[in-house]
Order: structure tokens, then sequence, then C-alpha cells
């Protein structure tokens, strides 16, 4: 017995040296680039193994379970950086777990998040260390004239999307993708639109589409929210909805809707004028454009929320304050519990 254990333990040794050896000879022996200079990106959100599979796929690496072992080795899986990497030269496998740990990327990027509005876009912009501040200080007509845009508001006429550039671009250069992006995108969402939309043109349905991103958080629901709105519209009935309201108050709201707002007329208060506002309240993304020229088949003219992210929708009146009597009764439930 005490034989086999020493053999056992003799061979268990014997595999943990030749892993050891396995992993150092692996860490810093050179791959070769698939072509000079290489570029990779890696998105968001990407495990360890779907980079290890991707560096595979792309002839990085030619197996992914020893890069998966070095970067667990080196406790280093939490910290890889998503962006865009260039490699001019051979890289080790332990030089390139430090690269993408260290963010070592070849370009900067640049989020604009969904629903944000133009003042928001713009001061994450000026406050970005890597690009150069052309536009700071610039008035919104100043700036709209400099991109040639000749709408009235630069207001929701941007993408929101990750836009990657060269350290020391020019903010005006990063606006002008994100303007030419949503130009793209807005004209082959309208090209492929539902028949017997009330809008006359792609920016009436960019309105909308900024509305129903800002309705909702849901994106299985946009289609719904947008079918209420335009039902709404089919008849002449108001809007009435807060956003627009909460977008015309500007530094005004305080995070409350007062009676007083609601009832007060504006060119964007939806509660005392039919139609849509004059223009978009925010960026809407790809889903909520689709969703504005694509709604649900449905005959709902009211939503409510259910207190827990999601909607009820209601074709008539009476069933619409029944559902509003529910929601507050479960507030008042969850107040006292």
């Amino acid at each position: 017995m005490i034989g086999l254990i020493k053999h056992t333990i003799g061979a268990l040794a014997l595999l943990a040296a030749l892993a050891a050896g396995w992993m150092g000879y692996f860490a810093y022996m050179p791959v070769q680039l698939p072509q000079t200079p290489y570029e990779f990106t890696l998105k968001h959100g990407s495990s360890l193994r779907s980079i290890a599979r991707q560096f595979r796929t792309e002839s990085l690496l030619t197996e992914p379970w020893s890069f998966i072992v070095l970067v667990k080795l080196f406790g280093k899986e939490g910290e890889i950086k998503a962006g865009n990497y260039e490699l001019d030269r051979e890289i080790t496998p332990l030089q390139l777990v430090r690269k993408i740990t260290l963010g070592d990327v070849s370009q900067s990027e640049m989020v604009f998040i969904e629903g944000w509005n133009f003042r928001q876009m713009r001061k994450a912009l000026d406050e970005h260390p890597a690009v150069r501040h052309d536009t700071a200080g610039l008035s919104e007509r100043d700036l709209m004239r400099l991109l040639d845009m000749p709408e009235s508001s630069a207001e929701g006429l941007f993408f929101p999307d990750t836009y990657y550039f060269s350290k020391g671009m020019s903010d005006l250069s990063v606006l002008k993708r994100a303007h030419q992006i949503m130009g793209q995108r807005l004209a082959e969402a309208w090209r492929g639109r539902a028949p017997n939309l009330p809008y006359a043109t792609p920016y009436e349905a960019l309105t909308m589409a900024s509305i129903v991103e800002k309705e909702t958080g849901r994106s299985s629901e946009r289609p719904m929210i947008a079918a209420v709105f335009l039902n709404r519209l089919r008849i002449g009935m108001r809007l009435q909805t807060d956003p627009t309201v909460i977008y015309g108050l500007g530094d005004g709201y305080d995070g409350n809707l007062h009676k007083k707002n609601l009832t007060t007329d504006s060119a964007y208060n939806t509660y005392t004028r039919a139609g849509l506002p004059p223009g978009p309240i925010a960026m809407p993304g790809w889903a909520s454009i689709q969703a504005a020229l694509h709604p649900a088949d449905t005959q709902a003219l009211y939503f409510v929320s259910r207190g827990d992210g999601t909607h009820h929708f209601s074709r008539s009146l009476d069933e619409h304050n029944q559902a509003v009597s529910s929601y507050l009764k479960t507030i008042r439930r969850n107040k006292i519990n």
C-alpha cells in the first residue's frame, strides 16, 4: 500500500512538473501572427472562453485551453478590457495576456448610451480625455452648421453605439460618424417600414422612436408601446406621455412631475397638445426605431406599469382604470410590507 501511495504521489508530481513545463513553454513561445499588423476587437461582455475561441478561429492560437489556464493562473480573468487591439510584431501568450488586461488598445472608445439626450452626449464627449475638444464651447446651432444638419435641433440625430477612434481625433469627427450612422440606420428602417403608418417623414418616426425609448427599458414591450401611441395619433387622441413633458422642462425638472407641469402648455407637453412633439427627446436605439416603424398589431390605447418593469395594456378606459387601481394597491401593499 505504501508503495502504491509513493507511486501515485510520484506520478502526480511528474504530471504537475510536465504541466508546469508545458505552461512555461506555452507562455514564452512567440505566436505567429496571421498577418502584420494583426488587428482584433474584444467586445464588451466577452467571456474568457469566447476570447480564446476567437483567437483560435483567427489563427492566433493553435488551441484555446492553455491560454485560458494561463489567464486564470495569473488571476486576470476579470480584468480583460474591451476594445480594438493591434499587434505589429510577434508576441508571446503571456505578453498577450498583459496587453488585453492592461487595456493597451490601439484605439480609444466613446460610448453613446441609448436614451441619452444631446446635452448628456456632449458632456460625455467634453469629458473624454482621448479626443481633441474642437467643439467645446460651441453652441448647438454652430455645431449643427459644422455638421451640415438642416434640422432645427440636434436632439436624437446621433446613433447610440460604441465608437472607436485614434487618440487625439477631433470630437467633431466622432459626432459626424454618429450622425451619419443614424441617418443610414433611419433610412434603412424607413424603407422597410410597415404600411399605413401615420408619419409624414422619417424624422417623425425618429421622434416617436425617442418617446418609445424613454417609456420602457424592455425591448419586448417597445412594439406595444409604439402601437399605443400610434393608435392615439390615428384617432386624434393626445399622446399624454410624461417623458416629453420632462424633456420640455429641461433644468426645471426637479425629479417629480407635478400637476402644474402637466397643465402648463409647451411645445413638448403632450397632455396639452395633440400630435407628436416638435422633434426627438433622446437618442433612440435600433430596437426603438424598429418598434416605431413596425408596431405591434393591437387596438390598445392605454398602458400602466405593473410595478415590476412591465406594463399592462388596455383597449378601454374602464380596463385601464382598473389596471391603475391594481397598480396603486400593489404600491400601498409594498409600502406596508
